[in-house]
């Protein structure tokens, strides 16, 4: 039953995946979350996010953020970084994930999902048919709707580490 939280990998941050590696597999599309996963909750991007994306674009790939943020905050972060984006994508339905993948042009089969949140992120990604990988958040500070959420992520990271050991 945890199986459909479960990321496909589970990662410190999104600024140590090996994305080149990702890229000689096959994948050619990468959505990100924005708060937590690339900067804290509310900061705009920094030089470490914009380097990040050049990176990426410089491998290959095409790049979206998908976030369930008002454009507001999601334009203005974009500003710095010059990718697609999606806003109010209501994660974890799969219309957002769906859209994004249309807006760079690749499908389920060559594209990663990467966030920071099991319930919204993962779980939405996952049903979604793409490959998922879950990153600690950035910074403890959040919402309390996501500390009340993150009591339940810590069970099901608990089984999902129990399935590698």
């Amino acid at each position: 039953m945890l199986k459909k939280f479960y990321p496909s990998d589970y990662v410190n941050s999104s600024y140590i995946i090996d994305y080149e590696e990702l890229f000689k597999q096959g994948y050619r599309g990468i959505l990100f979350d924005v708060d937590n996963t690339l900067v804290q909750h509310g900061a705009k991007a920094d030089d470490r996010v914009k380097e990040l994306i050049k990176r990426l674009k410089k491998i290959g790939f095409q790049v979206c953020l998908i976030s369930n943020n008002k454009e507001e905050r999601v334009k203005t972060f974009n500003d710095e970084v010059q990718v697609k984006y999606i806003f109010n994508a209501r994660k974890p339905f799969l219309k957002g994930y769906q859209e994004a993948m249309n807006t760079i042009g690749t499908n389920k089969e060559n594209t990663i999902f990467i966030g920071d949140q099991i319930f919204t992120d993962v779980y939405g990604a996952n049903r979604a048919g793409l490959k998922t990988i879950l990153v600690k958040p950035i910074h403890p500070k959040e919402e309390i709707q996501i500390v009340l959420k993150r009591y339940l992520e810590k069970i099901v990271l608990f089984f999902y580490m129990k399935t590698k050991e």
